[in-house]
């Protein structure tokens, strides 16, 4: 072959390996995780159950204890992992963590403002993350009743839970969703991790449900642990309020618990932890953390 034939026969070669499809790296998969569709019969909606199961969970008949985690898209893997490393390096007693997706076909913001949250504020003026449709709220008590009716009784049928050790690990709107449980139907969780809680939510509209609950029970059953940043304060110079952009998170939850501490419930067992130097953003893990040791055995 002449010596021009042959770097255009080497060109030709070159541009067909560049314009062929290069192959599509594989994804990082977690170990002993399932992924389980379930439809919501009654929302009318489809979603999606992360399932960790314990290193240990093929070699026995024990029922572990689980931890629900909302948010699940961030907040699964974040459960997942501690979880894990505080049986291995703590000795931690090992759990299976479910966690609960946002629904199919919906944007994160649109369906955790819908699920989560307790009322449809009575001001707002939040914009949809989902072109065409307006934004939607107040669904935790149907949201709610989807996961007691219906993702208990899967999870139970399913996997070999001890559904008498149930955690509730939530955080911000997550939480409200939490606080929606205890003060309705405390006994749906034995536990409950409730990170930052969007407290200033519908002008504090969970402050009017607390009350509300104190007037007409003598108990309220239910251990919880409150957690969050001690940066999550009004900044200096604004005047606080039930406003969400004048809202000092940490003041309201120091607020909420101490009324919660002061009707003297029998059997409501609180804890409020603050981490200096966190704010909403990384506080997370941390009230994950101490959340599950207030509850879970440890060996060590």
């Amino acid at each position: 072959m002449k010596p021009l034939s042959l770097l255009v026969a080497l060109c030709c070669l070159c541009n067909s390996a560049l314009a062929a499809p290069a192959s599509v790296p594989a994804s990082y998969v977690l170990e002993h995780t399932e992924v389980r569709d379930i439809r919501a019969q009654a929302l009318k909606r489809d979603y999606q159950l992360y399932v960790a199961l314990p290193d240990s969970y093929q070699q026995g008949s024990k029922r572990y204890p689980v931890l629900f985690v909302v948010d699940a898209n961030y907040g699964f893997p974040i459960v997942r992992n501690i979880a894990q490393r505080l049986n291995k390096h703590a000795g931690m007693e090992e759990v299976v963590v479910v966690g609960l997706s946002y629904a199919n076909g919906d944007g994160g913001v649109y369906s955790r403002r819908r699920d989560y949250t307790p009322t449809t504020p009575r001001k707002h003026d939040y914009r949809s993350d989902m072109p065409g449709r307006q934004p939607a709220f107040g669904e935790a008590a149907a949201y709610g009743k989807f996961l007691s009716e219906e993702v208990f009784p899967f999870i139970a049928s399913h996997y070999r839970v001890n559904m008498l050790r149930k955690v509730f690990i939530g955080h911000s709107y997550g939480s409200l969703l939490g606080l929606q449980f205890l003060l309705t139907a405390p006994r749906t969780f034995e536990h409950y991790i409730l990170g930052s809680p969007s407290l200033w939510y519908d002008a504090g509209i969970m402050f009017e449900r607390e009350q509300a609950y104190a007037a007409s029970h003598k108990d309220l059953p239910a251990s919880v642990f409150f957690g969050i940043g001690g940066l999550e304060k009004l900044a200096p110079g604004k005047k606080r309020s039930r406003a969400e952009e004048d809202a000092d998170m940490l003041a309201d939850l120091r607020e909420f618990d101490a009324k919660l501490k002061s009707h003297k419930f029998p059997n409501l067992k609180t804890r409020l932890r603050v981490f200096e130097d966190e704010d909403h953003a990384s506080v997370f893990p941390l009230v994950l953390t101490h959340g599950l040791r207030s509850y879970l055995t440890s060996a060590k």
